[in-house]
């Protein structure tokens, strides 16, 4: 890995701090691949819990997202660069979330406008969903915002084509934490072999539900598809689940919740639940299993890197674009409309008895994207490092 030469101030913006183990996952992939020589102010819904989780690896200063935006004006004036790491950030929220669809959209354009034009400070936005963006309104707004980012690199094929598509150019890239490597995940090397089992015991199936769909209009009617298809599996070849929650507080209908109601739709199915607080945490469950279903994306890229196949509950754009990247498309189902539960069972059938050779296809091409994504951090790296110090950059 290459570093930035001179330490850099970096502004690093993000989702953090609202217990979503993909988020905080994100946040310690940049940082690691950013460089541990640069000093970061670093946005957090709980400070208190994003410094613990970062104490005595980075020169580091956290600020309450929700307070303290004097700091981060200051900040903002001080630094050498704004940086938006991953994640779906230019979009549109569902109206599951209780907000205002334009919500986020009005809250980034403040804040790069700002950068841009008062603090005349360079933006990046790195390895960025965009979309989804539904309305006329939502569109102009993305393109107000991204039209003053000096570097734009984008996670898949539709986000480049939504920018293209309102005339901003970008950059595909991979998501961060594709840059990870198993060992890093897990905070161990991977095991050897797995645990012998007898042919009769269980399969082991770690389970993800999000509540936040694009359309909630049928998560009713996809909980119970989904029931009857595990229903389904289980009269096939017994099965265990693994409650695999992503993220456990800050909102109502968090993972845990949604897993927790969900199990008593399955009473003939053994149900495991689990304490997961990071990463390590998550990895270590999915790579115990022999099978993932999961919405989460992230849960989705680590069981991938792990080897672990994924049957993908695709609930927007982000997650059934990362299905086709990995070549899960045959396994993958569009919770957001209706479905035949013996269709997904099916697949989830087909996915068990061919899990050896998915496997070796999933582990293939996350180490192709591994080394995809460590290439755009190499120049990422590079860019930053032609970035003039505070107080040098010449005027906007």
């Amino acid at each position: 890995m290459t570093t930035t030469p001179t330490p850099r101030r970096i502004v690093f913006l993000g989702t953090h701090g609202q217990y979503n183990i993909g988020d905080e996952l994100l946040l310690e992939s940049f940082l690691a691949q950013l460089g541990r020589e640069n000093r970061y102010l670093v946005n957090s819904y709980d400070p208190a819990f994003t410094r613990a989780q970062l104490a005595g690896r980075y020169t580091v200063e956290v600020i309450d997202t929700s307070k303290d935006r004097r700091q981060l004006l200051r900040g903002l004036l001080s630094c050498d660069l704004l940086c938006f790491g991953g994640g779906s950030i230019i979009k549109e929220l569902y109206a599951s979330t209780g907000r205002n669809r334009y919500s986020t959209l009005l809250m980034i354009l403040a804040i790069v406008t700002f950068t841009h034009r008062i603090a005349r400070k360079p933006i990046a936005m790195l390895n960025i969903g965009v979309g989804p963006l539904r309305s006329p309104r939502g569109l102009r707004i993305a393109r107000m915002i991204l039209s003053q980012v000096d570097e734009l690199t984008v996670r898949d094929a539709k986000s480049l084509a939504t920018c293209q598509s309102i005339g901003v150019d970008a950059l595909q890239a991979t998501d961060a934490v594709f840059s990870a490597s198993p060992e890093w995940l897990l905070g161990r090397a991977p095991l050897a072999e797995p645990a012998p089992r007898a042919s009769t015991d269980p399969l082991k199936v770690a389970l993800n539900l999000n509540f936040d769909i694009e359309n909630p209009e049928n998560w009713e009617l996809f909980l119970e598809r989904l029931a009857l298809a595990l229903e389904r599996v289980n009269d096939h070849h017994p099965i265990e689940l693994h409650a695999l929650a992503m993220q456990v507080g800050f909102k109502q209908n968090d993972d845990g919740e949604i897993l927790d109601a969900f199990a008593a739709r399955l009473p003939s199915v053994t149900f495991h639940r689990h304490e997961l607080h990071d990463h390590n945490d998550v990895a270590r469950l999915i790579e115990s299993c022999d099978l993932v279903v999961s919405e989460r994306f992230h849960a989705i890229v680590i069981a991938s890197i792990l080897g672990v196949p994924s049957v993908v509950l695709a609930y927007d754009v982000k997650v059934s674009g990362l299905a086709n990247m990995l070549g899960l498309s045959d396994w993958t189902v569009d919770i957001n409309q209706p479905f035949e539960a013996a269709a997904l069972a099916g697949q989830m059938v087909d996915l068990i008895e061919q899990r050896e050779t998915v496997s070796v296809q999933v582990r293939e091409r996350s180490a192709e994207l591994e080394v995809e994504a460590r290439r755009n951090f190499d120049s990422i790296r590079q860019w930053i490092a032609g970035i003039p110090l505070r107080g040098k950059q010449k005027a906007a």
